[in-house]
């Protein structure tokens, strides 16, 4: 189905639109399930459809596709997300390992899943009561497995500063490598490919960074700087409140020279790297580079920072 060619109203939807207005995500909407969410959300409003023929199409009620959109309710079976997927000409494949991630952090249990995955494996060999529903290619493209291979060592290492739990690191990393193969033609057809991805590990990072005050919370990467393994009491203790002072200024810094700092400083990649990295020219990181020290500077005043941070 060909998108909408109208221009969006503020909250997403197109002028004109028939029928019930689809209504925000729900508060409670964790942070897996946010990052299937939204770009079907996008791809809803794209097609220029309505509620009523999105329910028409699936078979499902009205109320029910609106739940399904909005993230309210209960946690979606598989079996109506997937009739979602097949209306609105979605890759059902990355969007499936999506929505498994997004059922554990609801705490659904293993069994559940599985028995919503193999109930609408029955309900499609034995009758005809929902469309056929494709699953893809359980590959990505051959394109976007050079981009994983390239990046995800690089993700994986932002992910870890902001969070110390590896497990969740290498999941937020993974979760934005389905969410680009979902939305690979997008990605592609963007200004810049390495921004638009990078844009979508950061949101995924964030969204599950404890914040303070509205920042980052940088006190795990505190506790795993360098010099912290190499300093022995009792000037430990000083060094602990000397490094947490710092991340905590790190952490007012604006988005991109945080991730400038970060990368370099705290994962020893170099300029050109950082660049790739982030997608901006390489002058960009050096001018955000001399700024963010140029901030430090000011807040601390001190010739002699702790070794592995800016200078």
């Amino acid at each position: 189905m060909s998108p909408s060619k109208r221009p969006p109203q503020p909250d997403g939807e197109p002028p004109g639109r028939r029928g019930r207005k689809l209504g925000p995500i729900a508060d409670r909407v964790g942070a897996a399930h946010r990052a299937w969410l939204e770009p079907l959300r996008a791809r809803f409003f794209d097609s220029g459809l309505t509620i009523g023929e999105l329910s028409n199409q699936t078979r499902y009620s009205k109320s029910k596709i609106s739940e399904l959109l909005r993230g309210a309710g209960l946690y979606p079976r598989w079996e109506i997300t997937s009739s979602v997927l097949q209306a609105l000409n979605v890759p059902t494949w990355p969007m499936l390992r999506l929505w498994m991630a997004a059922a554990a952090e609801a705490h659904k249990k293993p069994n559940w899943i599985n028995g919503c995955i193999e109930t609408e494996t029955v309900v499609l060999s034995t009758g005809p009561a929902k469309p056929p529903v494709d699953t893809g290619p359980a590959k990505p493209p051959v394109d976007h497995q050079g981009f994983v291979q390239l990046n995800r060592v690089r993700y994986t290492r932002y992910a870890q500063t902001f969070l110390s739990d590896s497990k969740q690191a290498s999941a937020v990393v993974s979760e934005t490598f389905d969410i680009l193969w979902l939305r690979w033609d997008e990605t592609l057809r963007s200004a810049n490919v390495q921004k638009f991805a990078w844009s979508v590990l950061r949101s995924g990072v964030m969204a599950r960074t404890p914040h303070i005050d509205g920042c980052p919370d940088l006190a795990p990467a505190a506790f795993n700087t360098v010099v912290l393994g190499r300093t022995e009491a009792p000037a430990l203790f000083d060094q602990i409140e000397e490094s947490l002072s710092l991340f905590k200024a790190m952490s007012r810094l604006p988005d991109h020279q945080l991730d400038v700092m970060v990368l370099k400083y705290l994962r020893r990649m170099d300029d050109t790297v950082v660049a790739d990295v982030l997608g901006v020219p390489l002058v960009s990181v050096q001018t955000a580079d001399r700024y963010a020290k140029k901030t430090l500077r000011g807040i601390f005043d001190s010739n002699d920072p702790p070794e592995g941070t800016p200078q």
